[in-house]
């Protein structure tokens, strides 16, 4: 009987915590859809604005020297000094969220930059001509002022902001890798951290560079060389490893010396120098060194160059490739393109430690899920007050730091191409573009600069006659999962770098669906509302499709459940191979077949 209630009870609690998680979706959906008023919003706060720590007879000199102390300890702040490093800020800011929960005592400017001691009277009005002004005075300025428009990501920002002045680039994102030695990795907080994801596999993105570029024939030796990291100035540079391993570390551990930026394209040589033999291959302009040797009448396009090893004039299609497509780009380098659902993210230590709003389905967003896809703020900074009346985009959903990292913001990087590990685990892949497609074409003609903004976003020429080219149609793609022509497949509520991704269900040969017990499920059956169910909550009923999610998603688990710290910040160590940089083995949980997991055991 007692193991009777306990179960009843646990139900109850799982269905009332389900009740009211829809509660919350349905108020921050209402909260988002009626404008606020921006200037009672900047009233209240500043009504509500707590009493400042420091002593009532403190002299301006002693509160100046402190706002501009830039070589003051962090750890050690006392809750004054941390308020006066904060105060011009919370003259605006009041409301804003705590980055470290209230767990540090640490000033606006030791992380942000700008300027704490300029300061507004609590009588200026909302957004006046002297509130701008005063912002404009305490904030960082860009170097390529009409780049950032909004106080949100850019959209499609790509190397803008290596090019951008460290300063600025700061005051946006301190958690950026090109200034984070100066917020996050000082030798007050995260140090090695920093460190280590400068050197991290996402990062460099050395695995993918090598294995195309060995795979392919364009480098002979399969440890990686190439890797992507840039300097303070934002110019690639060379990282190594100190001491340098021997020959036996990169054989066993895979440890590597060092990791060189991709050469340009216009120097790279023909991996295969017997190409020069093949057939084919018509006269040479002379844009380049004539061939001396030349003879009368007879093509020389597959001559050895006088330029090295390859054909004349031509370089190695690997390398041009690497750099022209997007295959990993933007690393933890650059910002996310964000400019549709599933692209929504910062740059550096903040791409992962801060959550946006990718994705509305619970089992990839958790408590995330409620603030949408669109990339909007639900801050209660009145700052932002305008921006979210809006709809403004390219914000995290709050100024607030968290470990508790959604699948949501991993796939964000982890969708390449389509068919990636992260894919696989939520039981998804890319949509074939024809599985029920009938309402997923456009037949309007595009103008040469309607085609050039669609590719721009979507190199995939498909999109050209795709109404997922708008992204407003992206927006909505959850909503045709309803329709009647989804008879075979659903839609994910993402859509990363514009791409359509779709639910993967369990068939037979012939592709026909399956339910848990292997039989056939009639095609005359299946409705979208029978797919939803699938997708939503597996079960052994009869008749029911099984959707092939991977069964760590299926209880409820995260990336962030298995791969943690080294995984994820990497150890220091340079690395061109996956495998060699993971530390998690299922055995560290499960076992193996001769002994059970040791959670305690130092190699779990």
């Amino acid at each position: 009987m007692t193991s009777r209630l306990i179960k009843l009870f646990l139900l109850c609690g799982v269905i009332g915590l389900f009740a009211l998680s829809n509660l919350s979706i349905r108020f921050i959906s209402a909260q988002q859809a009626t404008p606020k008023d921006c200037t009672t919003c900047d009233r209240d706060a500043l009504a509500k604005r707590a009493a400042s720590p420091c002593a009532p007879n403190q002299s301006t000199a002693d509160t100046e020297r402190i706002a501009k102390d830039t070589a003051r300890p962090r750890w050690n702040m006392t809750p004054c000094e941390a308020e006066i490093r904060s105060r011009g800020c919370n003259d605006c800011h009041t409301g804003i969220e705590d980055m470290h929960s209230g767990k540090i005592t640490i000033g606006c400017v030791d992380c942000h930059g700008g300027d704490a001691t300029i300061r507004r009277e609590a009588s200026l009005a909302f957004k006046s001509g002297t509130y701008e002004q005063l912002k404009e005075k305490a904030h960082v300025q860009p170097k390529h002022k009409s780049n950032w428009p909004t106080s949100g990501n850019p959209e499609r920002p790509n190397t803008l902001t290596l090019k951008e002045d460290p300063a600025f680039i700061r005051f946006v994102n301190p958690g950026d890798l090109r200034v984070a030695n100066l917020s996050c990795g000082t030798t007050d907080c995260h140090t090695s951290d920093v460190h280590n994801v400068k050197r991290s596999m996402m990062t460099t993105g050395a695995m993918l560079w090598g294995a195309a570029l060995y795979n392919n024939g364009a480098f002979p030796f399969k440890d990686a060389r190439w890797g992507e990291s840039f300097a303070a100035d934002g110019t690639p540079q060379r990282l190594q490893t100190a001491p340098q391993p021997d020959a036996a570390l990169t054989l066993n551990k895979g440890i590597l010396s060092y990791l060189d930026p991709l050469p340009r394209w216009e120097i790279t040589q023909m991996g295969n120098i017997l190409r020069t033999f093949e057939r084919g291959g018509r006269k040479a302009a002379e844009i380049g060194n004539p061939q001396l040797e030349e003879a009368p009448g007879k093509p020389t396009q597959n001559l050895l160059s006088l330029r090295g090893n390859g054909t004349l004039l031509s370089t190695d299609p690997v390398y041009l490739g690497l750099q022209k497509t997007r295959l990993l780009d933007p690393m933890l380098s650059m910002m996310g393109t964000n400019d549709q659902p599933g692209d929504y993210r910062s740059s550096g230590c903040t791409a992962c430690h801060v959550v946006y709003a990718n994705d509305k389905d619970p089992r990839h967003s958790a408590g995330f899920a409620k603030f949408g896809h669109t990339g909007q703020s639900f801050s209660q900074d009145p700052a932002l007050c305008a921006a979210q009346n809006k709809g403004e985009r390219g914000h995290p959903v709050r100024h607030q730091f968290t470990r508790a990292i959604p699948s949501s913001q991993c796939i964000v990087c982890h969708v390449h191409p389509g068919t990636n590990v992260l894919m696989t685990y939520y039981g998804s892949t890319w949509w074939d573009l024809e599985t029920d497609a009938k309402d997923m074409y456009d037949p309007k003609k595009l103008s040469p600069e309607e085609q050039r903004e669609a590719l721009l976003r979507n190199p995939e020429e498909s999109v050209l006659r795709g109404k997922w080219r708008d992204p407003a149609f992206l927006d909505k793609l959850g909503e045709l999962n309803s329709k009647p022509e989804r008879k075979n497949t659903q839609f994910e509520d993402f859509a990363g770098h514009g791409w359509v991704f779709r639910d993967v269900f369990k068939r037979d040969r012939k592709g026909n669906l399956l339910d848990t017990a292997g039989d056939k499920i009639e095609q005359a059956k299946v409705t979208p509302a029978l797919l939803q169910k699938a997708v939503k909550q597996p079960t052994d009923e009869a008749g029911v499709p099984v959707h092939l999610k991977d069964i760590h998603l299926e209880k409820g688990m995260h990336c962030v459940d298995c791969h943690f710290k080294q995984d994820n910040h990497g150890n220091g160590n340079l690395y061109g191979e996956v495998r060699n940089a993971i530390e998690i083995d299922c055995v560290d949980c499960h076992g193996n077949v001769f002994e059970r997991a040791d959670p305690m055991s130092r190699n779990a």
